[in-house]
């Protein structure tokens, strides 16, 4: 009888993936802070992981095989221009740092709420596996 990672996992392994590409993107936009012209963006969470969602439905991860799907790239293609909550300052950049601070703060402690869900799911099927 073979494990659904699928079922055992729940939605904790997409929002991992798009976490950590989220955190690249936030500290883009932090590292660009003074950067003139710069336009913060952010990743609209919610249709990155429908899109990794529906491409991972049906498919198994159990082979290298050209059915595997990219996890940068679907975040990529949900990568948006923030909207500006600051009037533009005369250089153009619309990095508000105290917003990308909380965003980036935010981001990290629900990537690292992801990694404890999913080590408590890897607890509970070892423990299902050795009959404890």
């Amino acid at each position: 009888m073979a494990i659904s990672f699928d079922k055992a996992l729940g939605i904790h392994q997409y929002t991992l993936g798009i976490r950590a590409q989220r955190a690249e993107v936030l500290s883009g936009n932090i590292a660009n802070a003074d950067t003139p012209n710069y336009r913060a963006k952010d990743v609209d969470f919610s249709a990155a992981l429908q899109s990794a969602r529906s491409q991972q439905q049906g498919r198994q991860m159990v082979t290298t095989s050209e059915k595997h799907f990219d996890m940068k790239s679907l975040v990529q293609e949900n990568v948006k221009f923030r909207i500006p909550n600051q009037p533009d300052t005369g250089d153009g950049n619309t990095v508000d740092m105290q917003e990308e601070q909380q965003a980036f703060m935010q981001n990290a402690l629900e990537y690292q709420m992801s990694l404890g869900f999913l080590s408590g799911k890897f607890s509970g099927m070892k423990k299902a596996i050795r009959g404890d």
